[in-house]
């Protein structure tokens, strides 16, 4: 879906961060605002968005207090919904078109909003903690405008932002691709698992190891895995670091600072463009106040001769004597850990060293990261070595005949047709299938709040205007969504070849006996 923007005027995509419990007092109501995006509209424009989102919000809590409002369908404009936090908002408005690519899922939608408020979570803490911190929200304005303006980043094409259109719909957004390992493999993982938990000396440390852009092992928690799992993808693993690598002598060139600061409530006016690409460093109005580190910024993370990973994210010139380390909070502990990164050939490795067992944070981590030198080496060049043999390549998962999309939602894991394999099926076949989606998710959605804490068993066929079969079945936690292109013409021939997937790449977890 490509959603043009040519400056104020635009309607294709609104964004906005509100907090219900700020400026309720008349004359204050724009402290409120804790984000909007295009930040160049006129502040009535961004009060009456925010207006209505929260008329609308006030609207619904009358028929179901309970159950947050998800979604609003108007003539024009679909508006998505996502409580990030209690009376904490974020409202994305997508203008509706005839075109054929401006198909999307409200769901896909939604989950693109709560990464961002995650992976926000995981550096920053919550958004309420940091307006407790400071109430005249201006700590919080100047850690959320970079930090999700160089999310969107991501997906800006020329003057386009590409959005999740139904181009997607065999995509598995918040979780993890694993890495399909033998014993010998497993075996030799988990001794290297033991080596890094032993690193901090007598504070385990916990640790992520990543083949390729697949998770081979975690010791955290499924959400704060998939979280580390996702900004590994975005920003540290062999493949995000080639997208956009530089050279070592750009290194002790040094460059700007990466700080923020606002005084104002937002950025300053500008084009689209300008919005991403004005200036490195994505001011605001206002004096020097805060020092705020941008880990989505790109080409940030280097390589370097030792194996680790090296950032200037945090404003400091990685030419430097000193390297400060990225710290990330926990979600399910609320711990708050130094992030340490190790890579070689292929395999990555994330360290995180709790901030409670260091003293002295530059001499703690570079203990940390000699004690991983000297006990792990030999162990990662056979790990990297084992997995690089067992690797089957990008087609590793491809099932031929198939295209289709595994969903674990117990574990927060994923596994799909490889992308090149997707983009083989017609417009019509992925049309259908965002179609039988978008039925799924409201049967989902219905189904938690009629039978709360119960999974609902859910089989939908859909025929596409070209004859493909799609299929969707969910039973227990786990979804599986299929297109046959080159099926019979029989319900009977689709549903056959559904379970013979199922017992031959499922151990039978779909089957209908």
């Amino acid at each position: 879906m490509g959603l043009a923007f040519n400056g104020t005027g635009s309607e294709g995509m609104r964004l906005c961060i509100f907090d219900l419990r700020r400026g309720q007092n008349e004359g204050h109501e724009i402290d409120k605002i804790l984000f909007f995006f295009p930040a160049d509209l006129p502040f009535t424009t961004q009060l009456s968005v925010i207006g209505l989102s929260e008329g609308l919000i006030t609207f619904t809590r009358i028929f179901s207090p309970e159950a947050a409002c998800e979604v609003i369908e108007a003539e024009r404009h679909s508006h998505v919904f996502y409580e990030a936090e209690p009376d904490i908002w974020m409202i994305m408005i997508v203008e509706k078109s005839k075109e054929l690519e401006a198909v999307w899922r409200i769901d896909a939608l939604r989950e693109l909003l709560k990464e961002i408020h995650s992976l926000f979570m995981m550096f920053h803490g919550s958004i309420r903690v940091l307006l407790d911190k400071e109430p005249s929200g201006g700590l919080t304005r100047a850690h959320l405008y970079p930090f999700i303006m160089d999310y969107l980043r991501d997906f800006l094409v020329g003057k386009k932002l590409q959005l999740p259109s139904f181009r997607d719909c065999l995509k598995g957004r918040r979780t993890v691709q694993m890495l399909t390992v033998g014993r010998e493999a497993a075996i030799e993982v988990q001794t290297l698992v033991k080596i890094l938990e032993s690193c901090g000396g007598s504070t385990p440390c916990s640790s992520l190891i990543l083949f390729q852009d697949l998770l081979v092992s975690t010791t955290l928690s499924p959400e704060d895995t998939v979280n580390l799992f996702t900004y590994a993808v975005l920003r540290l693993t062999p493949h995000a670091l080639s997208s956009g690598a530089r050279s070592w002598t750009y290194l002790h060139k040094g460059n700007s600072s990466s700080n923020v600061a606002t005084e104002s409530t937002f950025a300053p006016s500008g084009s689209f463009s300008e919005q991403f690409y004005g200036s490195e460093d994505i001011s605001c109005a206002g004096d020097n106040r805060y020092r705020v580190t941008r880990p989505l910024q790109h080409d940030k993370w280097f390589r370097g001769k030792d194996g680790f990973l090296i950032t200037d994210i945090c404003g400091v010139d990685v030419g430097s004597s000193y390297i400060t380390s990225p710290t990330v909070w926990l979600q399910q502990t609320g711990e708050r850990m130094y992030l340490c990164a190790y890579q070689y050939k292929s395999l990555t490795l994330i360290l995180l060293i709790p901030l409670s067992s260091i003293v002295n944070e530059e001499q703690g981590v570079s203990i940390v990261k000699q004690q991983l030198r000297e006990n792990a080496s030999l162990k990662i060049l056979k790990v990297e070595e084992k997995l690089s043999k067992g690797w089957g390549g990008e087609n590793a998962y491809h099932v031929s005949g198939y295209r289709y999309l595994l969903v674990d939602g117990n574990r927060d894991i994923s596994r799909a047709s490889p992308p090149a394999k997707v983009t083989t099926l017609t417009k019509e076949s992925l049309l259908a299938l965002n179609r039988l989606r978008e039925e799924v998710d409201s049967e989902k959605s219905r189904a938690k709040w009629d039978n709360p804490g119960r999974n609902k068993d859910l089989e939908v066929c859909i025929r596409a205007k070209n004859n493909a079969w799609a299929v969707a079945r969910i039973t227990r936690g786990k979804e599986l969504y299929m297109v046959l292109e080159k099926a019979n013409e029989t319900l009977f021939y689709a549903s056959d070849a559904v379970e013979k997937f199922s017992n031959r790449y499922c151990s039978g977890a779909f089957s209908l006996d």
